[in-house]
């Protein structure tokens, strides 16, 4: 069989796979639901991020950092304004399809990166890296019982662990192959089942991202062109997992943020124009594993912290309000003295998307965030 042959055949196979799930899904607009998780690795400073630019502590806390990003600050509402860096953050927000979410944790009551972002990840009250909350989420999705995801990554991520409806992808570093190794191959692997189905799922998926890309190779810009790549259509694909390093800030942060956010927000913006019209039918959620402290520090960064904060975006999101409650920056405010206070849960929220975007029932969301109800704000469009 040569290549092209098999990339036809394949085209063909996932219309009929997913025939009968289009047909049932046609009762409104006949688009299948999109929900996308980001993890922000490193600890995201959220005051840094979501600006509380009224609090009267807020400079006396970070007299240097603050300095530097109030005046340009993105004005969200009389409490709060966005970095100066996430220009299409902004306007998402304002077209009511983005809201922040200030003041957020998960319960983890340490500050270990690599424990708190396995916390987030599982979703559980306590660790276990054989379960994922998203994994959990999509084996109750009913409504789209042939729903499919995909982590942007070398290995199945905490979170989508417990789904066997799951797939990865990553850019190689490695030069692309020719065609005619492809074709070798399949006729090397004609006779083994296994081998076979492993490069032709290779194949398959390396033909739905694509090869050419304007970006830098491995960037969040890219993965994220390559995550719409992968969601956007009837392909069955409708759940994916992107993540982001290099939110540890301890140092130079003014300059580190500014890359960053920037980084964040055209990311998103590429993913948004890849989807096209599947961005309507989309929700993204973006969170961290904790905050970072309230005082900048004496190199010009933040110290490992608690309370932090999330997005909810997408063209199904039903946005254009800092949800919330905030609780001040006073001394006797802040968590041990030093931490922003959580107020309130980053898995209630979530559960709140699971139940609205995915039509998750409460039992099913009790199971998939234990302890967590989800809570009753309206977050997706009805």
């Amino acid at each position: 069989m040569q290549r092209r042959d098999f990339v036809k055949m394949m085209a063909a196979s996932l219309v009929v796979m997913n025939t009968p799930a289009i047909a049932a899904l046609n009762t409104k607009t006949g688009k299948r639901k999109k929900l996308i998780w980001v993890v922000l690795r490193g600890a995201m400073d959220s005051l840094h991020t979501i600006i509380p630019k009224t609090d009267s502590d807020y400079k006396t806390l970070r007299p240097k950092l603050s300095k530097n990003i109030l005046t340009d600050a993105l004005h969200l509402n009389d409490d709060f304004a966005f970095h100066p860096e996430l220009k299409h953050f902004y306007q998402l927000y304002k077209s009511k399809q983005l809201s922040p979410i200030i003041s957020v944790g998960t319960g983890y009551p340490k500050r270990s990166h690599f424990d708190g972002q396995d916390f987030l990840e599982s979703g559980l009250t306590t660790m276990d890296h054989d379960t994922g909350w998203l994994g959990r989420a999509l084996n109750n999705f009913k409504a789209q019982p042939d729903s499919n995801a995909i982590a942007i990554a070398n290995s199945v991520p905490i979170s989508l662990r417990e789904t066997d409806k799951v797939s990865t992808w990553f850019p190689t570093k490695l030069k692309d192959a020719d065609e005619s190794i492809y074709d070798a191959l399949l006729n090397l692997y004609q006779d083994d089942e296994l081998l076979l189905s492993r490069l032709e799922e290779g194949i398959s998926t390396q033909d739905m991202v694509g090869k050419k890309s304007s970006v830098k190779k491995g960037s969040f810009i890219e993965l994220a062109q390559s995550c719409g790549r992968f969601l956007k259509g009837n392909t069955g694909t409708d759940c994916a997992m992107l993540e982001v390093g290099g939110w540890d800030t301890h140092n130079n942060q003014l300059y580190r943020l500014k890359r960053q956010l920037q980084q964040l927000d055209q990311g998103i913006q590429a993913l948004q124009k890849e989807l096209g019209d599947d961005w309507d039918n989309t929700a993204v959620v973006i969170a961290s594993e904790f905050g970072r402290t309230a005082k900048e520090n004496g190199t010009g960064g933040t110290d490992h912290g608690t309370g932090g904060a999330m997005f909810v975006l997408g063209g199904a999101v039903s946005g254009g309000e800092v949800l919330g409650e905030w609780p001040g920056l006073a001394e006797e405010q802040l968590f041990k003295g030093r931490d922003l206070q959580p107020t309130t849960s980053t898995f209630s929220w979530i559960g709140a998307v699971l139940q609205q975007h995915w039509q998750l029932s409460n039992q099913q969301v009790e199971a998939i965030f234990p302890g967590n109800a989800p809570y009753k704000h309206t977050m997706i469009n009805s």
